[in-house]
């Protein structure tokens, strides 16, 4: 049962099942009573239509015992007197709420209107007779009367005033309807009764009582309403059936993406795709976003286990070499060249130090929120601390001092290992500018050597890529200078790009958002590597360490003092 209600088929019938079912329900109820209400109207309509009938033709001097009242089948109607006494009733009708239909206060028999016998009609006439002759024998209990029915209350005055008589040849306008029980020609049933009073010409009053069955109605509903108990399981049967069928229709690709995805999970083969289906809906877009996923994904892979390749390749010609010189070393001391080996020993830590920060890049490792770096300031301190360069490098920085929000250690690494690339292919020249542009601050580092090919412009930025003249692991790094430059930059909110100087070379441009400090002194500077300011030397001192010293501190982890730690030395590193 729960894998059952665990489908969303499942779940999704069962609810468009319950909601229309309700709404049914509803509409049913509501249906059988206006059809109800009608119906009611409809008899009641018919009931006051008979008695107005009957009462029209009384007003119009037709005597009571000579009326054609209709047949008691289809409108029983009963004719009272003045003291409820029926002097008139149709052929059939036996009894109305279980009272005789034609018995009267004077022991009279039943009157049939125009079909009754005339002993009985005579009978009744002498009855009425004598009454009224003991009413004008009375004519004291009558004044009596009229006195105490003026003594009454005003509210009891006025309540009989509302049910007054009409006026003779005329019936009442208003006309009085109630639910009884008549017996007609032996078997009862429910009816509905009009009562309209009627005053002859000679000012005696009758009330006409004229009634219509509710069998019919009754008859009506029951049948509507058990086709709606019959027809209402077919219907949410059928509901529930197209739910399903739609459903199941609609989440036929899903089980086709999750199938793929299982086969993809279990063979690990990132370049199988999911179907995408034709439509335009949101499982085509649900399909075309796991495809892109998936892409993302095998790019990704692809790219760890490039780079786990190139990072091997890379380590082991310096192991070999150092491994090499040691067994030399052991078996001929004398032979041992200690400076190559304190080389290739600084060249494994400076990739292990790389391979370290890309690592962290990739986990996500950004600059801490709120620190500030101000570029000038960094830039002096960094060119006043390359002290072997084999190219003097010239700045340029003008302008006000400028503020980027960053980390001043990776900062320090991206101008470290774009000096470094520059100093590898300068002809004479390295110069370093920053300036203010559009709210950028930006950094250019340019030389004078060969440039870079249009076509390897993006490519250089690429992981352990070397351009065919930088081959050579003597003069050129494992390529990953740049790479980490360009990622360095990205996580800054900035860009990092390549072109053409204006003496012939490269020209690196990096644009990072910047805001201007609230107040600072600004002193231009324009001056060679070679011939630091004071301060650049003073600070250089202060901090001055070997080249293995920077590269260990990186190594052991600690992110930004290995930053700046890292671009002091320039042993050894060439960017891309």
């Amino acid at each position: 049962m729960r894998r059952f209600f665990g489908s969303v088929r499942s779940r999704a019938a069962l609810g468009a099942t319950a909601v229309v079912a309700l709404a049914l329900v509803g509409a049913g109820i509501a249906v059988l009573m206006v059809l109800q209400g009608n119906l009611d109207g409809q008899v009641s309509l018919r009931a006051e239509v008979e008695a107005r009938e009957v009462a029209g033709r009384i007003a119009s001097g037709v005597a009571y015992d000579r009326l054609d009242l209709p047949d008691a089948d289809e409108n029983p109607v009963q004719v009272l007197d003045e003291r409820g006494r029926p002097v008139a009733v149709s052929e059939g009708l036996n009894a109305v709420n279980g009272t005789a239909a034609g018995s009267g206060a004077a022991g009279g028999g039943e009157n049939r209107g125009k079909g009754g016998r005339p002993e009985d009609r005579a009978e009744d006439r002498e009855g009425r007779e004598d009454e009224d002759a003991d009413e004008r024998a009375d004519p004291g209990e009558a004044a009596g009367d009229l006195q105490d029915g003026e003594d009454g209350e005003d509210g009891e005055d006025s309540e009989d005033s509302e049910y007054s008589d009409p006026e003779p040849g005329k019936s009442s306008d208003e006309a009085h309807i109630s639910s009884s029980t008549a017996t007609v020609e032996g078997e009862s049933g429910d009816y509905r009764f009009a009562s309209v009073e009627a005053t002859t010409p000679s000012g005696t009053t009758f009330t006409v009582r004229a009634g219509s069955p509710l069998a019919p109605e009754e008859e009506a509903v029951g049948v509507v309403r058990n086709a709606m108990l019959l027809g209402l399981p077919l219907l949410l049967l059928v509901v529930a059936g197209v739910t399903w069928l739609v459903t199941r229709r609609a989440l036929r690709p899903v089980e086709g993406i999750r199938g793929e995805m299982a086969a993809i999970t279990s063979s690990t083969d990132l370049s199988r795709r999911v179907p995408e289906p034709d439509a335009r809906d949101e499982i085509a877009r649900l399909a075309r976003t796991t495809n892109e996923t998936l892409a993302a994904l095998e790019a990704a892979v692809e790219r760890q286990r490039r780079f786990v390749a190139d990072a091997s390749h890379e380590l082991r010609s310096p192991i070999a070499s150092l491994r090499t010189q040691l067994e030399v070393g052991v078996a001929h001391p004398e032979l041992l060249d200690v400076g190559g080996a304190v080389a290739d020993t600084v060249r494994l830590q400076q990739l292990a130090a790389d391979l370290l920060l890309l690592a962290r890049l990739d986990a996500g490792e950004g600059p801490k929120q709120g620190s500030r770096v101000e570029l000038a300031a960094m830039v002096r301190k960094e060119l006043g601390q390359r002290h072997h360069d084999r190219v003097p490098v010239a700045t340029g920085l003008s302008g006000p001092p400028l503020e980027v929000a960053g980390s001043r250690g990776q900062l320090a690494r991206v101008l470290g290992n774009l000096v470094d690339n520059a100093q590898r292919h300068a002809a004479g020249e390295v110069r370093v500018t920053l300036r203010s542009e559009d709210g950028w601050a930006v950094l250019e580092v340019t030389d004078d050597g060969a440039g870079v090919p249009p076509a390897e412009r993006e490519r250089i930025f690429e992981r352990f890529v070397r351009l065919d003249d930088a081959r050579s692991r003597d003069d050129g790094g494992a390529g990953l200078g740049l790479a980490i430059a360009r990622d360095v930059v990205e996580r800054h909110g900035g860009t990092l790009t390549v072109g053409d100087a204006p003496a012939g070379g490269a020209a690196f441009v990096l644009r990072l958002p910047a805001s201007r400090p609230a107040s600072r002194a600004f002193r231009p500077a324009s001056r060679s590597a070679g011939t630091a300011e004071a301060a650049g030397t003073s600070e250089a001192a202060g901090t001055a360490e070997t080249a293995g010293t920077a590269e260990s501190a990186e190594a052991a982890g600690t992110a930004e003092a290995a930053g700046e730690a890292e671009t002091a030395p320039a042993v050894g590193r060439r960017g891309s």
